[in-house]
């Protein structure tokens, strides 16, 4: 598991950290890094809520003194037309940051539709198994939670493969552990996730420290 380091506001959460670089993001970071070789002064970045796409847009902003447009699919047509006539004028390079990829966008202008055509399109994808693993230490480190060393791996396993979920599941967790006092470990992950109706968890005691 490869890193960048530059601040890490993952699921919304500001704090110092770092953005994790897997098979899930590795294309993104590694097209933002090389915004040099753009054909074109402009390129879209796409991905799911809480995967770190603004974090990396930030990054890109301090490697190419450039501009980012986040939520660009709220945005009226004209405002991203002009915008990417003013980075082709000044040169300046300009990252559009959205959810979804611009063939699913709702595009009027037939001339924006035509430059979103030809402009370099990378996505993030959801995160893969060391991703999850990664993303719940992090979140857990990052609110000081204490945590058995095998809980990490029994949660990534169960868990659905999204940002939005490990958040949730991460946030709830650290939420019961720092207000109990309680460390947690797999079997108080499981009580504690099953009482907030994160389910199907299923449990496997083989190799699992269920001590406190």
């Amino acid at each position: 598991m490869s890193q960048i380091g530059l601040p890490f506001e993952w699921a919304g959460r500001g704090g110092s950290g770092t953005f994790l670089v897997s098979t899930a993001n590795e294309a993104a970071a590694q097209h933002v890094e090389s915004w040099r070789d753009w054909p074109v002064p402009v390129s879209v970045l796409s991905g799911p809520p809480g995967s770190g796409r603004t974090t990396l847009g930030a990054h890109f902003v301090a490697l190419s003194r450039g501009n980012i447009l986040d939520d660009v699919e709220t945005m009226a047509d004209e405002t991203l037309f002009h915008a990417w006539n003013r980075a082709l004028d000044t040169g300046i390079p300009l990252l559009l940051i959205a959810r979804e990829p611009p063939v699913r966008w709702t595009i009027a202008l037939p001339d924006l539709r035509s430059r979103l055509a030809a402009a370099p399109a990378v996505r993030i994808e959801e995160p893969d198994d060391a991703l999850v693993r990664a993303l719940i230490e992090a979140g857990l480190a990052h609110a000081g939670s204490a945590y058995a060393q095998d809980m990490p791996d029994w949660l990534a396993r169960r868990i659905e493969r999204s940002y939005a979920t490990v958040a949730r599941v991460v946030a709830h967790l650290n939420q019961a552990s720092l207000s109990s006092g309680r460390k947690i470990s797999v079997a108080y992950a499981k009580e504690t996730l099953e009482s907030a109706g994160y389910l199907p968890i299923l449990f496997d005691d083989r190799g699992s420290d269920d001590k406190d």
